[in-house]
């Protein structure tokens, strides 16, 4: 079978530090799933969310970036060709990911709030409100 250059994947929290990519669980492997199709990826994310799962984001992406991926982190690939049968999602997912769902910023400890200087004092913070309500 021949490769397409370009193929769909799908990426959970996208364009953060703490992104992650699909995988199906076959045995004690991983498995990617790259699309041909953006509208098959799309309707497999839905299917994913239905089954209160993050949801995910469809990118484009090369397929030999994520051969050389899967090579690296020694998962298996597969391509779903185009309006190939449909692909549901197993009906059981990992308890724990590698990525975490919902990241938020770690809150600063409060010896360090303490320490940190305002970047303007209340005057000039006044100052910049009566500028900014006269503009109005």
């Amino acid at each position: 079978m021949i490769t397409p250059m370009r193929v769909f994947v799908l990426i959970f929290n996208a364009g953060t530090d703490n992104e992650g990519i699909h995988t199906i669980r076959v045995s004690d492997r991983n498995k990617i799933l790259m699309f041909e199709s953006e509208d098959d990826a799309l309707r497999f994310a839905l299917m994913l969310e239905a089954q209160d799962f993050p949801t995910p984001t469809v990118e484009a992406i090369d397929a030999e970036e994520i051969k050389e991926f899967c090579q690296s982190a020694d998962y298996d690939w597969e391509i779903i060709p185009e309006n190939s049968a449909l692909i549901v999602p197993p009906e059981v997912n990992v308890e724990q990911t590698d990525w975490k769902p919902d990241v938020q910023e770690e809150s600063v400890p409060e010896k360090q709030e303490s320490q940190q200087q305002p970047e303007f004092s209340d005057s000039e913070l006044e100052r910049i409100r009566r500028r900014l309500e006269g503009l109005l």
